[in-house]
């Protein structure tokens, strides 16, 4: 991941917004429209991730994880928080590596080792308890 360098309140703050509009581009991109963020359940590591809790037009929910690292996005229905959420997208990026390392193609190799890495960078952040202690 991306060496942290330190940034001023308003570098934080176009950051936070630009990685909305990469979360809610990346879902048009999947033919889903955005309706609103749950502000207060979405969680950013500026600038590293941002996952966003997401509402769709048709009322469905989704995180929506970007910054540093592959978008994703999942239904809410797989995790009841942020920390959960992490803890889904790294092991889902675990598996999707698996399954490129068995293609044997050098491009998929490539990606499926980027995966891991970002994998494993989830889960220590997942298992991190200053990050997650109530202010």
């Amino acid at each position: 991941m991306t060496k942290v360098v330190p940034m001023t309140e308003e570098q934080q703050q176009q950051w936070v917004k630009k990685q909305y509009q990469i979360a809610t581009k990346y879902l048009a991109e999947k033919g889903i429209i955005t309706n609103s963020v749950a502000v207060e359940e979405s969680r950013y590591l500026v600038p590293i991730l941002a996952l966003w809790k997401l509402t769709a037009m048709d009322g469905k929910k989704f995180w929506v994880l970007c910054g540093d690292l592959p978008s994703d996005h999942s239904s809410v229905d797989v995790a009841l928080n942020a920390r959960e959420a992490l803890r889904h997208f790294a092991l889902k990026w675990q598996m999707q590596a698996e399954n490129l390392l068995q293609a044997k193609n050098e491009e998929q190799n490539k990606f499926a080792h980027l995966l891991i890495g970002r994998a494993e960078g989830l889960y220590k952040l997942h298992n991190d308890e200053n990050l997650w202690l109530s202010k």
